[in-house]
């Protein structure tokens, strides 16, 4: 095909799919009826070349607006004019530090891949998602504890797309869109020079549909785990590309070595340890393109060596039969995520509620930031949610907290990302549209700043590890 021709065909299939973008199915689920343990799954509605889209277009804050917090709590900005803020981190002292980032160029090949990378990139721009990284981690420092954080450094910069961080006593560990980096780190420093240690290789380019890695420190801080999307929405770009994705790795980083932790996981992000069972928990963005009711995102907990169904079934054994071949063994063996949060809501941040000092009912549960659909008619997420645990599992319906981020003529204002517990008990939020750090405390509280938390320990919680797994084996490398 020559150039020219190709081109034409781009521009044609183009067309096409803009006007295809328009159509889409609705929702006819009741409310509520895609969360909870056993969540509605109603029969799958195909899409044609393009999946059903609408969205939010992204306008930002305007003047003094904001969020709407929940009764009895108050929300202010502990930042503004940040460079598409995605995730957080608290370091012992209290310092924030806020991943501003975005993915890395994407390497396409094909009409078709082409056509839809072009469609989703229009959906993107509307979203306010298109934005080109910024590849920075900065330091927020709020010293005289007024809520407002009075000094802002270029703590890290010169990185791949960075999203997750933790810190094991004085290793800062970054993760990049390809590996986890190393840096040295001194209480109280605002810049840290040094060039980065690579710990090891995560699986990124050049395709990276899902760029976000997360990590986590163990409760012993002897192992790091590392969240790794799916390279596809359901292995449509070949399972020789999935190769390690839709998985959470456990890294030991003295060794830089890896293994599989657990694996059919689509597109995990959050990741927190439950206070009272030291179990690890996970959000997941579920799979898209069946309609406007399916796939619920849910949040679960996370066992060694299991295999959660994607791509080859959905929450437990329903079998998605738009994979081929199929893996009836697999699916036999998925495990069925603990809690659906609803469908399309794009769950990314999670935080415990360990630490906060916040009034109830928000205790003892996570925090969730839900980025919000592009493809569900009408539009769900966008807003923090609370949902409460009870003997270490989450129960109940969760709880609207920090809702606003659309205005009512369907604009998102922001869209929240990471969330996190600041040293003094507040939650933190950030927003990416808005390009904020939101702060949300009790309305009690004197002025923006809350009441005195007890402060982190110096490095990662008391705690044990898990126990040794045997190693993982993820659905691309089972043997056909």
């Amino acid at each position: 095909m020559s150039r020219l021709t190709n081109s034409l065909t781009l521009a044609a299939i183009a067309a096409i799919a803009s006007a295809l973008a328009a159509c889409g199915d609705t929702s006819k689920l009741p409310a509520g009826a895609s969360v909870g343990p056993d969540p509605t799954l109603p029969p799958p509605t195909r899409s044609l070349l393009i999946p059903t889209i609408d969205i939010a277009p992204a306008v930002g804050w305007s003047g003094d607006a904001r969020p709407t917090p929940a009764t009895g709590l108050s929300v202010n900005a502990l930042a503004s004019d940040l460079d598409h803020p995605r995730w957080l981190h608290v370091l012992p002292n209290g310092d924030v530090l806020v991943a501003e980032t975005n993915g890395p160029p994407k390497e396409l090949e094909g009409v078709v891949a082409k056509v839809k990378a072009w469609a989703m990139k229009q959906v993107m721009t509307r979203a306010g998602a298109a934005v080109p990284s910024a590849n920075r981690i900065t330091l927020l420092r709020d010293a005289d504890g007024d809520g407002v954080a009075e000094l802002r450094s270029p703590f890290l910069e010169g990185l791949h797309s960075p999203f997750g961080m933790a810190l094991i006593g004085s290793d800062l560990y970054v993760a990049n869109a390809d590996a986890i980096v190393r840096f040295p780190y001194q209480a109280g420093e605002t810049r840290i020079t040094q060039p980065a240690t690579k710990v090891v290789d995560l699986p990124g380019g050049p395709i990276n549909h899902h760029w976000t890695k997360n990590i986590l420190a163990s409760p012993d801080g002897s192992r790091l785990y590392a969240t790794v999307g799916s390279n596809s929405n359901v292995g449509e770009n070949g399972m020789q590309h999935e190769e390690g994705r839709a998985a959470i790795w456990e890294v030991d980083p003295k060794a830089g070595s890896k293994r599989l932790f657990a694996t059919g996981l689509r597109n995990p992000n959050g990741l927190v340890w439950e206070p009272s069972t030291k179990v690890l928990f996970t959000v997941v963005n579920e799979r898209d393109e069946i309609g406007s009711d399916l796939v619920p995102d849910y949040l679960t907990s996370v066992r060694q060596g299991a295999f959660y169904g994607w791509p080859y079934s959905y929450f437990g054994q329903n079998v998605d039969d738009r994979i081929q071949p199929p893996r009836p063994d697999l699916v036999a063996s998925a495990v069925k995520p603990d809690y659906a949060l609803g469908t399309h809501v794009a769950p990314l941040g999670l935080s415990t509620a360990e630490g906060a000092a916040l009034p109830a009912p928000f205790q003892q549960g996570v925090f969730i930031g839900l980025h919000g659909s592009w493809n569900r008619k009408p539009l769900s997420g966008y807003k923090v949610v609370f949902v409460r645990f009870a003997d270490g599992k989450p129960a109940g319906q969760p709880i609207d907290m920090l809702t606003g981020f659309v205005d009512a003529d369907g604009r998102a204002q922001g869209r929240p990302v990471g969330v996190a517990i600041d040293r003094r008990g507040a939650l933190l939020v950030a927003d990416d549209v808005g390009n904020k750090v939101w702060r949300v405390t009790g309305l009690a509280t004197p002025g923006a700043a809350s009441p005195a938390a007890p402060a982190p320990p110096a490095s990662v919680p008391s705690g044990t590890s898990p126990a040794a797994a045997p190693a993982v084996t993820s659905p691309a490398s089972v043997p056909r």
